[in-house]
């Protein structure tokens, strides 16, 4: 079963074409990576799903329900959630203030405390840090914690957007590992990615974006295989993976 479903949508900037009938599906409790060069229109397709950006045509379908014309907090409450790109926490909060602006909308204390135990058991140096100022972290801490925020509010789809960004090498592995013990979780995960060949290893289905439109599209096995995206995303040739 879908959980998600993006159809023929189509978004402009200033007379830019920046989507063009972009459809997308995220099946309930997969990992859907969408993969692209620089500018081809990654962020713009989350930042549509999540309801920042509006688009001229489609729609956009969460089980039975349209949410096209939602607005974002709506999207959230009924569990469409964006970790953006760069991280985005409030560098003078801490840890736990930082988690807790991300359930600002959740009223049960009791409820809250359960969900931060359960994240600080996902992510302990995030439990280990939950005191000190945001901005003191490493880039990878901080990113575990945008992650963490995120996932506060239990959301049915997480959507990640460059979660690898900046990350040195032995951190990227690690994120990858997390993103698959919260999908094991049961989190719906869309994941745009730089990382090539992090994104379809960790994924069951891939899409390929070029300038606004999707190019590719199949099994994350199979797209690893490819030669065309071989040797344009991942930087070699067939056999190179």
């Amino acid at each position: 079963m879908n959980l998600l479903e993006v159809r023929n949508i189509s978004v402009d900037y200033g007379g830019i074409h920046a989507l063009r009938n972009v459809s997308v599906t995220i099946p309930e409790k997969g990992v859907v990576a969408i993969i692209g060069a620089n500018g081809a229109g990654k962020s713009t397709l989350l930042k549509t799903i999540a309801g920042l950006v509006a688009q001229n045509d489609g729609s956009i379908h969460l089980g039975h329900e349209d949410i096209s014309r939602l607005r974002t907090h709506e999207r959230i409450d009924r569990g469409v959630v964006l970790c953006p790109e760069g991280r985005r926490l409030f560098s003078e909060l801490t840890v736990y203030e930082n988690i807790r602006m991300g359930a600002y909308r959740m009223r049960d204390k009791q409820e809250f405390r359960e969900r931060l135990d359960f994240l600080y058991g996902i992510f302990p140096r995030v439990a280990e840090r939950r005191n000190q100022v945001a901005s003191s972290l490493s880039g990878g801490e901080q990113q575990m914690v945008a992650i963490a925020r995120s996932l506060i509010n239990k959301p049915r789809v997480l959507m990640l957007d460059e979660p690898t960004l900046g990350l040195a090498p032995k951190l990227i592995i690690e994120v990858g590992n997390l993103v698959q013990t919260i999908n094991k979780e049961g989190v719906t995960v869309l994941l745009v990615e730089q990382n090539a060949k992090l994104a379809l290893k960790i994924s069951d289905y891939g899409f390929v974006i070029e300038t606004g439109s999707i190019a590719l599209q199949g099994d994350s096995a199979d797209l690893l295989k490819s030669e065309e995206v071989s040797s344009i995303y991942l930087g070699g040739g067939k056999g190179e993976h």
